[in-house]
Parts: structure tokens; C-alpha cells; sequence
């Protein structure tokens, strides 16, 4: 089951879901619009290592655009910061995004409850395409969770993407014991 847009509003009211900003016309049916905030980043190494720290580099996106290119990988940023304390919240493209040949995440799309902070994009694209800080990306649904949550995602002790910035967040699989 999905949220409907008067149940997110009535979560959005007791504070179980938190979007900032909203826009109560990027409210769809059972979805909620987000966009694409200002920061991207891309990774310094060319060859990445799962036990390692890869870092990455920040860029702003600017006012003419940014032409992303195939065969590129960017971690860019939603605009808005979310919270969802008694909901799964999954991220999806919009069709409009994915027309453009736009991937918005590579595996990620699942949050989980408790998760707050905006969302990474794990960005590719299949033809150049120029993007534009503020565009909408994707589309946030929220599916009720059946049963009790025991330890909710901002309080799991080693939650390594609790509480994410405005900027990308590189992987960090090198936290993992493996």
C-alpha cells in the first residue's frame, strides 16, 4: 500500500514525514515531486576500491546548466531535506527524467524508517544532457510499515548516511567489516 497525498499531508501534520521545502503543487496523487539541489560531486580516482575511503569532489551546478555526460558517474543532491519516522520512503526517476535518459540512483532508491537528511542521486545518463539545479528528479513515495520498528535508522548506532548534508555523500562501504 501507498500513501495517498491526503495521508501524506496528515503525516506531513503529525510530523511523522517532514519535507523542507514543500510545495503543496509538487504534491502528486501519491507522490511528492523533489529536485535537484545546486551541488554535484564526481569521484577524484578513476578506479574506486570498496575497502578504501574514495573521496570525491564538490562542484556547484551552474546558472547555464551542467552537461552531463555517458560513461560519467555524478552523486548529486535533492533540494529538499526529508524525514519519514513511521514510513519506508523509496525515491524513483520521474518519467520525465528517465525520458531525458536519466538515472537518478544506481541501487538506492529505499530509505529507511528514520532516515532524515536529503537524499544522494547515484546520477548516469545515457546521452549527454544538461541539468539544471532546481529541475525536478524524481518522486518520493511512502509505504506504511507493518509491525513494530525496533531501532529506527537515525538512532542504529553506526548509521552512516543518518543526518546527510545539501551536498553529495560519497559511498561509505570502507565503514563496513568485510
Amino acid at each position: 500500500m501507498i500513501l495517498s497525498d491526503k495521508r501524506i499531508i496528515e503525516e506531513m501534520e503529525t510530523g511523522s514525514i517532514k519535507i523542507l521545502p514543500f510545495d503543496r503543487s509538487c504534491l502528486g496523487s501519491n507522490s511528492y515531486d523533489v529536485h535537484l539541489g545546486k551541488h554535484l560531486a564526481t569521484y577524484v580516482d578513476t578506479e574506486l576500491d570498496a575497502k578504501k575511503h574514495n573521496t570525491i569532489a564538490h562542484f556547484e551546478i551552474p546558472e547555464e546548466g551542467f552537461l552531463l555526460q555517458p560513461g560519467a558517474f555524478y552523486l548529486g543532491v535533492t533540494e529538499e531535506y526529508t524525514e519519514t519516522h513511521n514510513h519506508v520512503p523509496f525515491l524513483e526517476g520521474k518519467s520525465s527524467t528517465g525520458r531525458l535518459g536519466i538515472d537518478i540512483h544506481a541501487t538506492a532508491g529505499k530509505g529507511d524508517v528514520g532516515f532524515c537528511g536529503n537524499w544522494t542521486l547515484e546520477i548516469s545518463v545515457k546521452l549527454p544532457v544538461r541539468i539544471y539545479a532546481g529541475m525536478p528528479i524524481g518522486q518520493l513515495i511512502y509505504f506504511p510499515v507493518d509491525g513494530e520498528i525496533e531501532v529506527k535508522y537515525n538512532n542504529k548506532s553506526g548509521a552512516k548516511y543518518s543526518g546527510q548534508p545539501n551536498k553529495p555523500v560519497e559511498s561509505m562501504m570502507w565503514k563496513n567489516q568485510f
